[in-house]
């Protein structure tokens, strides 16, 4: 079984207490190197220059390559002229994260996609071992999301355990195992790790060294946030976020894991008050997300015997049902970060009914 098969899949981003970003250690005219995954399952090497303002990248999973000149917007987002047609549209906390819209990643180069990427720094198993994450996993098939707990004990053996609402409406949507993280081969730059997936290609395992655990697999990305010490919202959260979300409506599985729907990808703007109450509205002003945050921990339909046995302190989530319809929606921060992501379909549920997700990650 692969790494993040964990029972269906998983993903990347986030850290432990404070973050060791500060603007006064940035170097304005050096490059920046940031290791990213993208939702569709890519690995991606990325180096931003201040001064040529460009970005280089190259696939791991695809072999793409390319250098993209971007220009820097008033409201600090990067509008980019990629000659190949693949890189979009940027947002970065420099030396901390980046965020990448993407139309052509995926083996056959023409999926939509998002990227997630943190600043590349020397790691290894060790850099987790003892440390416990809530994650969110992004991908393009099977529902699109996932949520769940890893714990990484000082062998860097994980056990896992997840919610998969699209497997909520199939009868497995709670499931777990382990994965021994002993295997993983160190890449010889020292920023990323591999694992054979058995099938000729890699997993890929990265973040930094102040907490970061990100993997990519081909069936999407996974992020991965240290636990809070307490379940509760901490207003030191609250703010305004610049966003990138990836979005599929109409979506329906197949044969072999096929996922029919409409994807898109887009900006918004997420504001948290101090309280946990959430808005989430797109680049034209229409609301996306609105609610108010309750730990996962307090959700009994999620925490509790046979379910999630971890309360998962630092995961948020809203679930909003009507006659008609059910949306369950989770939410995380670690320091300038927040994850998100949402999964809606009709009810009474049938097997051809269509359903919606959408996730997203946003900077401060």
């Amino acid at each position: 079984m692969r790494l993040l098969i964990l029972a269906t899949t998983v993903i990347l981003l986030i850290t432990s207490g404070c973050s060791t970003h500060s603007s006064s250690s940035i170097n304005a005219t050096a490059p920046r190197v940031y290791n990213g995954t993208a939702s569709v399952g890519d690995f991606l090497n990325i180096t931003l220059d201040p001064v040529a303002h460009t970005i280089a990248y190259t696939n791991h999973s695809n072999g793409d390559t390319g250098t993209v000149p971007y220009t820097v917007n008033s409201d600090g987002t990067y509008t980019l002229a990629d000659p190949n047609g693949n890189l979009v549209a940027a947002f970065e906390v420099p030396d901390y994260a980046m965020l990448i819209q993407a139309a052509k990643t995926g083996p056959n180069h023409d999926q939509p996609s998002l990227i997630t990427a943190v600043q590349s720094g020397q790691i290894s198993v060790a850099t987790w071992a003892n440390h416990s994450y809530n994650y969110m996993q992004f991908r393009t098939a099977a529902g699109g999301v996932e949520i769940g707990s890893v714990a990484l004990d000082a062998n860097g053996t994980a056990s896992v355990q997840h919610f998969w609402p699209y497997g909520a409406y199939n009868g497995s949507s709670f499931g777990g195992g382990m994965f021994d993280s002993s295997l993983f081969q160190n890449d010889p730059s020292g920023t990323f790790l591999k694992l054979s997936d058995g099938n000729g290609g890699f997993d890929y395992v990265f973040g930094t060294a102040n907490g970061v655990f990100a993997v990519d697999t081909n069936n999407g990305a996974i992020l991965g946030l240290q636990k809070a010490a307490i379940k509760n919202f901490d207003p030191t959260f609250a703010g305004t976020y610049k966003a990138i979300f990836y979005e599929k409506t109409g979506a329906h599985s197949g044969i072999g894991n096929v996922e029919t729907g409409t994807p898109s990808l887009g900006k918004s703007t997420m504001v948290i008050d101090a309280t946990g109450q959430i808005a989430v509205q797109d680049a034209l002003g229409a609301t996306l997300l609105q609610a108010q945050l309750t730990p996962v921990a307090d959700a009994a339909y999620l925490v509790g015997t046979g379910e999630l046995t971890d309360p998962c302190f630092g995961l948020f989530t809203f679930r909003l049902t009507t006659a008609n319809s059910q949306r369950d929606v989770f939410v995380t921060f670690q320091d300038r970060s927040v994850l998100f992501s949402s999964f809606s379909t009709s009810l009474p549920w049938q097997p051809g009914n269509t359903y919606d997700y959408l996730y997203g990650v946003g900077l401060k």
